[in-house]
């Protein structure tokens, strides 16, 4: 696995979400990962990944059904001329780690997609790098990662180091959870009796402060 390169063709590019406002407008960050995707990609597919975050609830649509952020975003790409039939969404993640398994057993797995390529804002490249490399190299599969941080437009100055606090903060915590889980089995095992976001006997997340307007 390595750092982004432009020379070789992937098989997909992978995008976090970033968060979803009323009527599904997608923040500037956000675009800021889509545009990047539809600027480098030739033929690969997109993947998109979130339903929402477990810091707040998600916007509804005209029918009161809840916007998904993957849904989101790919209504901004088809809008921009991508072919949906090269878009694949991701509807159960609620955080980053979620971002990197159900890609992984949702999409790439069945797909036999080797080659990724992960786009997402520079506060969140630290630790989505490490999600994902760790999440990909369970079971020591041979997957081929890089990874493209773009800007971190549209958030304001205090807000945007509130975020980066937490995303050091979150990798560390990251780090230490994962260090003992090798197989996704046991990852598995992990993120559905331990993990806040997918446990069903775990509580909810606590509130985060001023980070959770980038979200």
């Amino acid at each position: 696995m390595s750092e982004s390169s432009q020379k070789t063709p992937y098989d997909a590019i992978l995008i976090p979400g970033g968060g979803v406002r009323d009527k599904g407008e997608l923040p500037p960050w956000v675009k800021s990962r889509l545009d990047h995707a539809i600027k480098i990609r030739s033929t690969e597919y997109i993947i998109l990944l979130s339903a929402g975050t477990v810091y707040k609830a998600p916007p509804l649509d005209e029918n009161a059904f809840p916007i998904f952020e993957s849904i989101a975003a790919a209504k901004y790409l088809v809008n921009y001329g991508i072919n949906p039939a090269t878009i694949l969404c991701e509807t159960s993640s609620y955080d980053t780690i979620g971002n990197a398994y159900f890609s992984r057993v949702i999409h790439v797995e069945p797909r036999g997609f080797r080659k990724l390529h992960i786009i997402t804002s520079a506060f969140h490249m630290p630790r989505t790098q490490a999600v994902f490399e760790w999440l990909y190299g369970l079971d020591d599969q041979d997957y081929q990662l890089t990874f493209d941080p773009v800007s971190d437009v549209g958030i304001a100055a205090d807000d945007l180091q509130a975020r980066i606090n937490k995303e050091a903060a979150g990798l560390k915590q990251f780090l230490k959870n994962s260090a003992s889980i090798h197989t996704l089995q046991a990852c598995h095992q992990w993120l559905f009796t331990e993990h806040a976001a997918y446990a069903c006997s775990v509580g909810k997340k606590q509130p985060i402060g001023k980070s959770l307007n980038t979200y």
